[in-house]
């Protein structure tokens, strides 16, 4: 079943455009979509497993990171803003295209930096599948009302690399993004594949710990060959929903005295120090393949982000942190904990990482 398209979730609609068909799906339990993923048997945008309600302690480490990392993203946002804004256009707007669904509460906050300084912006959310490419269909409606010139794609952050790897892929023919990396700004870059970082560091980025609840209620993007991929609205969610208290938390925050610092100082990209990134990366899931005889590096999800959702949807078999003392890997823990799954110490043999989750082979 589908319906209209077009459609903001929960976000104000100036906020956001989702480039996606609403639609309702069969609900695949955890254990038995971890079968058919690792079988081969069916891909992992054909399946939705159900979104639980966070737990009032999850809800608390939650606006624990907000009150604490607030500040900082306030600062990161409009950096990222304005090295955008400093970029030369072509005639139209600015064209902020947001990776369904870590890349919009970002995007929304960016969309409203870029208005505050003086921009003409559209920002539509779109989805990206690992394997089979960006919506070229949603791409195509971005396109009428923004030249690729001014398009700019946004993700919260890089784990291993492999979406930044998809976005080129799927933008290599075609037309008007010659631009290689492609133009896409995260908020940490962990593996040195973004174009446009306001670090590279791996920090408790509140909006990484929750899923639909800080993301307009939407599920994530499913596949689909005719026409705009789809998604499911988590309606059960809604009563912890935290998509717009986020961006106006943060966007708040903004002063004139702010706005000023980053125009005079815009976030930068060091090519050098993605290639470090790049190596320690690459290295780190090598090992991490030899060690645990894995055979498809799928299984390993690297960053604190990546890690912690991997605990909420998949099937762990296998936890390593930089430290336990590390207030940012706290959440993980806990659900470690929950879920009677091994925690290692791994020290700085995870750099640059500070938490990374092993999928357990369940055929």
């Amino acid at each position: 079943m589908e319906t209209g398209q077009f459609f903001s979730g929960s976000y104000a609609p100036e906020d956001i455009t989702f480039l996606l068909r609403k639609t309702v799906i069969e609900l695949t339990p955890v254990a038995e979509k971890e079968v058919w993923l690792q079988s081969g048997q069916r891909h992992y945008s054909e399946m939705l497993s159900e979104e639980s309600v966070p737990t009032p302690e999850h809800m608390a480490i939650y606006a624990e990171a907000l009150r604490d990392g607030k500040a900082r993203l306030a600062r990161e946002t409009l950096a990222l803003a304005a090295a955008i804004a400093a970029q030369p256009t072509a005639a139209g707007p600015i064209g902020l295209v947001s990776l369904v669904r870590a890349g919009c509460p970002l995007g929304v906050l960016l969309r409203r930096a870029l208005v505050l300084m003086g921009r003409d912006v559209r920002h539509f959310g779109v989805s990206i599948i690992r394997d089979r490419g960006l919506d070229h269909a949603a791409l195509s409606l971005v396109e009428r009302e923004c030249p690729p010139e001014n398009v700019y794609f946004v993700d919260g952050w890089t784990g291993k690399g492999a979406i930044s790897g998809e976005l080129a892929r799927t933008l290599a023919g075609r037309p008007g993004y010659a631009q290689r990396p492609p133009r896409l700004t995260v908020l940490a870059d962990l593996c040195g594949t973004s174009w446009l970082a306001a670090s590279c560091e791996d920090w408790l980025i509140p909006f990484g710990l929750l899923g639909a609840p800080v993301a307009g209620l939407i599920s994530r993007s499913l596949w689909a060959d005719d026409g705009l991929h789809k998604c499911m609205l988590w309606e059960s969610l809604r009563h912890v929903d935290q998509t717009r208290a986020f961006v106006d938390t943060v966007s708040a925050l903004w002063t004139d005295d702010m706005l000023a610092e980053a125009q005079r100082h815009p976030a930068v990209a060091d090519p050098s120090q993605y290639a470090t990134l790049q190596r320690q990366s690459g290295e780190l899931v090598a090992r991490l393949m030899r060690r645990f005889a894995i055979d498809a590096a799928n299984r390993i999800k690297p960053g604190i982000a990546e890690a912690t959702r991997a605990l909420l949807r998949r099937v762990p078999e296998h936890v390593l942190v930089n430290r336990r003392a590390d207030p940012d890997v706290r959440l993980l823990l806990g659900l470690a904990a929950r879920h009677d799954i091994p925690v290692e110490e791994a020290g700085d043999s995870i750099l640059p990482y500070k938490a990374v989750t092993i999928i357990r082979k369940v055929r």
